[in-house]
């Protein structure tokens, strides 16, 4: 990083303070504030982190103006043609694609810790069938910690690098449990022979009484999701990890504080929410109406699915998984589903009206997301679920970065306080 100065004046003060001002490789130069209060009692004021940079990060890049994202430098676009999501796990965790050697053992390393301990299936039975699988993923993830007491030590390179692997190869294992037992089905373990995201859907959807064969279309637009939803920089979900970790906590806790953190409405839940709206709508004849309410600011309808709070162009990842989108409703014969052909409807009003062009308000990853896991036949409650195993490696990722980074303190946000100033204490008798 290459450091310029600021200067800066509070009020009417003659002192002036002298902040470094530091220049990544590309985007925004970052003030460093660091030293502000103690120089002029002051706190910076920044709600929602919206100026503020948490962190100096070699990951993940993201231009929303001009809708960029990269991985280690590699456009999302070209990985998502070209690249598969365990090689962009090696990716994300190593900070250099793998040759053929490196891949192979990554692979099979992956492959090795995708079971879980079977006592695991007691700690699902403890859940109400009708729980929220998020609720169980969340539960279940932070369990691992009391499972593998062999790598929790975060100050050891060896055990960092077994917590990795064991998180990323058994998270789709923990997913498809959670799944299996809100609908009463047996359990179904994990197969060596098929890749990653092929061996989730096996999981998934296979049954102990008859051959399931996974569909290649559908693996790869999974494959493709894995990918789109790997990292995004320093969203809700990976600060919250990155948070969690600066405290010690380990790895497993910390990813579980993340999956906890995802599943808010706004952040992973909103692909769920797009479902949900295309129900509300329920007929195409009714997409006027409901295209009227998104316009009026006076109303509080939204179209979910739509813009993005980072990217302020399309975003990057919509526009690779929208061709992903069309030929799993092509292979599963599926363009005329009521739902789904709303969906297509509301696609094409948001790229040709002059409202929507206007305010950027392209359909987002999450738009296209939701409607290719209807197709798939994924119930809504899950969508967030298969947010959560993209994401991990993300997580594992940053966390990993945090952790071996010299600089890293426990993470301790201050407040600008707005409450009483010091009252005294009134016995319950004496009070009006």
């Amino acid at each position: 990083m290459t450091t310029k100065k600021a200067i800066l004046k509070i009020g009417k003060s003659k002192t002036a303070h002298e902040l470094s001002v530091y220049s990544g490789t590309e985007g925004p130069d970052a003030i460093d504030v660091t030293a502000l209060y103690n120089e002029s009692g002051c706190f910076t004021y920044d709600p929602g982190f919206m100026s503020t940079a948490s962190c100096d990060s070699t990951i993940t890049y993201i231009d929303g103006e001009k809708g960029i994202l990269r991985y280690r430098g590699y456009d999302i676009a070209e990985l998502a043609k070209k690249s598969n999501f365990m090689e962009v796990c090696y990716l994300l965790l190593h900070g250099e694609l793998p040759n053929k050697k490196e891949y192979g053992l990554f692979v099979s390393e992956v492959k090795k810790y995708s079971l879980v301990h079977e006592q695991l299936q007691f700690l699902y039975r403890g859940f109400p069938r009708f729980s929220h699988p998020m609720a169980i993923m969340s539960g279940a993830f932070a369990s691992l910690s009391a499972f593998y007491h062999d790598s929790l030590d975060i100050r050891n390179k060896e055990q960092r690098k077994l917590a990795a692997l064991r998180m990323i190869a058994k998270t789709p294992t923990l997913a498809a449990m959670a799944y299996k037992y809100s609908i009463g089905r047996p359990f179904i373990y994990p197969r060596n022979d098929l890749d990653y995201t092929a061996n989730f859907l096996h999981m998934l959807f296979a049954s102990p009484s008859e051959e399931y064969v996974v569909n290649k279309v559908l693996a790869k637009a999974m494959d493709t999701i894995f990918i789109l939803h790997a990292d995004h920089e320093q969203n809700a979900s990976t600060s919250t990890v990155r948070l969690a970790g600066s405290s010690g906590a380990n790895p497993f806790a910390c990813i579980s504080a993340g999956i906890a953190s995802l599943w808010g409405p706004a952040h992973g839940g909103a692909n769920e929410a797009v479902i949900n709206m295309l129900e509300k709508i329920g007929d195409i004849k009714n997409i006027p109406n409901f295209i009227k309410k998104a316009k009026d600011k006076n109303d509080p309808f939204r179209l979910m699915g739509f813009g993005h709070r980072v990217y302020k162009n399309y975003d990057p990842r919509a526009s690779v998984l929208r061709d992903t989108c069309h030929s799993v409703l092509k292979e599963l014969g599926m363009q005329n589903n009521t739902l789904l052909k709303i969906a297509v409807t509301l696609e094409e009003i948001a790229l040709t009206d002059t409202y929507f062009i206007e305010r950027k308000l392209y359909p987002n990853v999450d738009f296209y997301s939701g409607i290719i896991y209807k197709a798939m036949g994924i119930p809504s409650n899950l969508f967030t679920v298969l947010f959560a195993i993209a994401r991990t490696i993300g997580w594992v990722a940053q966390w990993k970065e945090m952790i071996e980074d010299p600089k890293q303190k426990i993470g301790r946000p201050r407040q600008l306080y707005t409450g009483y100033k010091l009252r005294k204490y009134v016995p319950v008798a004496k009070r009006k």
